[in-house]
């Protein structure tokens, strides 16, 4: 178990150092001056030299690519020329130095995902870690809700195959795998946040933290998730219907099945201790890539329902051309990826004792 966990890891340095790679090429083939969108409309020659030195960007393409997966690596070297753009300042790099020679000092940081051309030089770090638990929350209800509701209507489901009320279910299921998240933010807003909101007394737009209204400072609003988390959750609950009923309706089929019936034991027990285990395998594959596809995908459905999180911060800065934040969010959502890929891959061990990890 251990050897194929540092196996994947090794896959997943490779898989991450192709994303900041193509992440970085795409964004510096870009028509435009970084160190003009940083200096807006007071820009002046003098200006642009000191900003462009500051942030490598008077260097080669080549050195700004390593320059970056220096910024990006948790183990970091830097010169100790006080002119050059790797220059180790505690307050930009954090970190600790492990050691230093005549022209470089080793050190251990969190990685460095650089600053906002827009927000004053704000860390996007900072930026991202304000952002991010807001867009996670929003994902654990969505993916909570596709589970919870999507594996009680999978099982009955296939307990009823081709009955009126299986399709039923599948002809729901489709159509919310139909619809657009987008459109469905609109929808939703509208119906439940405006016609009738006398009833729900939910609103249209709002995120997990407000500010209060006679000047308290801000408070928890856990009410605005439900209509983001419900249209989240759609497309998921559609996809968790379908593969827990198919995979259901295999595992009754099996042999261990038809003994459990043969001895007597309850449809209740047979779903719950035997059949329900080894029919999540595909539902769990298919909920840790739609977890991980919802802290990126969630942005039209954020910047719709004003909800301020890691996706509506995306469009924010896609409209500004903050590229430091694109490039560092980007990056972010990819290594998020990868770790649910890593983590759903050991559950499988645990889910179904067949396979060998080898």
């Amino acid at each position: 178990m251990f050897r194929y966990f540092l196996n994947k890891l090794g896959y997943s340095f490779f898989t991450l150092f192709g994303v900041i790679t193509v992440v970085f090429i795409l964004f510096n083939i870009l028509p435009g001056d970084p160190a003009r969108m940083m200096l807006d409309q007071n820009e002046n020659s003098e200006q642009l030299a000191i900003i462009k030195k500051k942030y490598g960007f008077d260097q080669p393409v080549l050195n700004q690519y390593f320059y970056y997966l220096n910024d990006l690596s948790p183990v970091s070297f830097h010169k100790n020329n006080q002119d050059h753009y790797t220059f180790y300042n505690k307050e930009k790099y954090g970190g600790t130095v492990l050691f230093k020679t005549s022209s470089y000092k080793v050190v251990l940081k969190t990685p460095y995902l650089r600053e906002s051309f827009q927000k004053n030089g704000k860390k996007v770090t900072e930026i991202i870690a304000h952002t991010l638990p807001s867009t996670v929350v929003l994902a654990v209800f969505s993916i909570v809700i596709a589970l919870s509701i999507g594996i009680v209507l999978g099982v009955f489901s296939a307990l009823y195959a081709n009955s009126f009320f299986d399709r039923i279910i599948a002809f729901v299921s489709t159509l919310g795998m139909s619809v657009p998240s987008f459109f469905s933010a609109i929808l939703f807003a509208w119906i439940f946040g405006f016609v009738l909101h006398n009833y729900t007394h939910l609103n249209m737009t709002g995120s997990l933290y407000e500010v209060d209204d006679f000047g308290n400072g801000t408070y928890l609003a856990l009410k605005n998730t439900i209509l983001p988390a419900v249209v989240l959750g759609i497309r998921p609950l559609a996809v968790v219907i379908q593969l827990m009923r198919n995979s259901l309706l295999e595992v009754l089929n099996q042999e261990y099945i038809r003994t459990a019936k043969a001895k007597g034991l309850s449809t209740y027990k047979i779903i719950t201790k035997h059949a329900l285990k080894n029919a999540m395998n595909p539902v769990v594959t298919a909920i840790s890539g739609w977890f991980a596809s919802m802290l990126a995908g969630a942005v039209f459905v954020e910047y719709i329902f004003g909800w301020n999180g890691l996706g509506k911060e995306i469009v924010d800065a896609l409209n500004n051309l903050d590229l430091p934040v694109i490039m560092g969010s980007v990056i972010v959502v990819a290594t998020t990826f990868v770790v649910i890929t890593i983590l759903v891959d050991l559950i499988y061990a645990y889910l179904d004792p067949k396979i060998k990890l080898k």
